[in-house]
């Protein structure tokens, strides 16, 4: 039985990871535990270890008596989710470059076109895309605890990652930026795809620090 609920937690926490992050549910926005047990047709107790975890995650707040919120977006937390990219990212992958096999850089060539695909369309789910691709050139290093940090790091990120493409013409120079990236990571030039790595981050953060400063 605890193998059964412990499965459908599994997926309630990427349902409702995947609402956030989306943005269909917003910044402050309460989780509705009895409407969204109701939808799905499960009890609450599943539901409340999903929304726990979540939590643990960095997405959601719980608060006495009222239940869990989402999180807003802030200076504060960007600066340090981006800033332990910045110390993780770039050595992970030069890594990742000097140690993908063909059929990864296969995965990480076929995740681009994906993105690029999805980011021209201005379609939806670009922050998905967006991590999947900058995972896919990172799994490849083979460092487990670091790319578990990574991993969520970049859940953490999606969210601003949004926010970061929303004005006009971000999207064209993610695209550019991303493509440098994976040329370089493919060439398997670590110095590039270093200093690369270190740019694309950094520019993202500095958007942010103006954004979000503009709407607080």
């Amino acid at each position: 039985m605890s193998l059964v609920i412990r499965n459908l937690s599994d997926q309630l926490v990427d349902l409702v990871r995947d609402r956030i992050l989306s943005g269909t549910v917003p910044a402050n926005s309460a989780i509705r535990q009895d409407a969204l047990a109701s939808e799905l047709g499960i009890s609450k107790i599943p539901l409340r270890e999903a929304l726990a975890r979540l939590e643990q995650e960095g997405l959601l707040q719980s608060q006495a008596n009222r239940g869990f919120f989402v999180r807003t977006l802030n200076t504060a937390e960007a600066e340090e989710v981006f800033a332990l990219r910045l110390k993780l990212e770039p050595d992970a992958m030069v890594l990742g470059a000097e140690r993908a096999n063909d059929d990864q850089r296969k995965v990480a060539s076929d995740t681009f076109a994906s993105l690029y695909q999805v980011t021209d369309e201005g379609g939806s789910g670009v922050g998905a895309f967006n991590r999947a691709f900058h995972m896919a050139l990172l799994r490849p290093s083979g460092q487990l605890i670091t790319l578990n940090i990574l991993e969520r790091l970049h859940v953490l990120a999606d969210r601003y990652v949004r926010k970061h493409l929303e004005p006009l013409g971000r999207d064209e120079r993610a695209n550019e930026e991303h493509r440098q990236m994976l040329e370089a990571w493919l060439a398997r030039d670590g110095k590039t795809i270093h200093a690369l790595t270190i740019r694309h981050i950094q520019n993202t953060l500095d958007d942010l620090r103006q954004q979000l400063v503009i709407d607080a």
